[in-house]
């Protein structure tokens, strides 16, 4: 099972969305302390819609607590930084792996990025923008993992419900 971590998320809006995405892709949420909103937020309710109930997630005092509750992490986590040298795709991602992301604000701390230097991963964009939106990143570099695992178990064929209209 993948495990997406959030470090210090501020915006509950961001987090419902990430939450309804590891719902949908059976993946473990991690949220590390201090959150800026309340984890019975109307906001967040909102964005992760009916799932939030569904989720598996695990609420941390802080950094250390998560390290300490979660010794398998060290080794296979990935830190999403704008900092990184590495692209997300260039990475080959275990099917249990911890995908990083920090703050909205802030990102994740320049110390935890230096000591982790070798599991940083970027997006690439265009120019000087700053990053984009936390809820998009954790999915495109999820979806990215999980492509590299063969999606695990999730439901790869659709099916479409074959209209017939009449001619009037």
């Amino acid at each position: 099972m993948m495990n997406i971590v959030l470090l210090e998320p501020e915006m509950p809006s961001n987090t419902g969305n990430i939450g309804r995405t590891c719902v949908a892709t059976r993946t473990r949420l991690h949220l590390i302390e201090p959150l800026g909103f309340k984890l019975n937020e109307k906001a967040l309710k909102r964005a992760g819609l009916d799932y939030w109930d569904k989720l598996n997630v695990t609420v941390y005092s802080d950094y250390q607590d998560f390290l300490e509750r979660n010794p398998q992490a060290r080794g296979s986590m990935y830190f999403a930084t704008t900092k990184a040298h590495k692209v997300y795709s260039d990475v080959s991602y275990r099917p249990d792996c911890y995908l990083m992301f920090g703050r909205e604000s802030a990102g994740i701390p320049e110390e935890i990025l230096v000591d982790n230097e070798d599991h940083c991963i970027r997006i690439p964009m265009w120019g000087d923008i700053r990053s984009l939106n936390l809820s998009n990143s954790a999915a495109i570099v999820l979806y990215e993992a999980l492509r590299q695992n063969g999606f695990g178990k999730l439901e790869l064929n659709g099916q479409l419900h074959h209209l017939h209209w009449k001619d009037e």
